[in-house]
């Protein structure tokens, strides 16, 4: 009983400082040029470290995505693109088609294996 009243100090601190963040966010924003050199340079990094990301988990996966083989993550990831850059640029799309792709192709291979045995 005597650490409810810590939890609940804890959690009024959690909220006050996430929320004073929130509020110095706003105010500076106002002061943000979308079109200056630092927000640029800070989208470049950013999508550099998405590319990152997405090249570590196609060549070195972990996890479930690992028992899968290169060249099925590569024919996902490159259908992926293409039916990004063909819909407009449309995210969902584009990872909704990595998905499908990548599980039929994960499931023809079960078939065959199934049909060979």
């Amino acid at each position: 009983m005597s650490e409810e009243p810590a939890t609940w100090t804890l959690l009024m601190l959690c909220i006050a400082g996430t929320y004073l963040w929130r509020g110095l966010g706003v105010l500076v924003s106002t002061r943000i040029d979308p079109d200056g050199a630092m927000f640029q340079w800070i989208t470049c990094v950013s999508y550099a470290m998405l590319a990152g990301l997405i090249s570590r988990m196609t060549v070195l996966p972990l996890g479930a995505l690992a028992e899968t083989s290169l060249w099925e993550r590569l024919v996902a990831m490159g259908l992926a693109f293409v039916v990004f850059f063909l819909c407009r640029r449309n995210i969902l799309l584009g990872v909704l088609t990595g998905v499908l792709i990548l599980v039929l192709l994960i499931e023809s291979r079960e078939w065959i294996a199934a049909l060979a045995a």
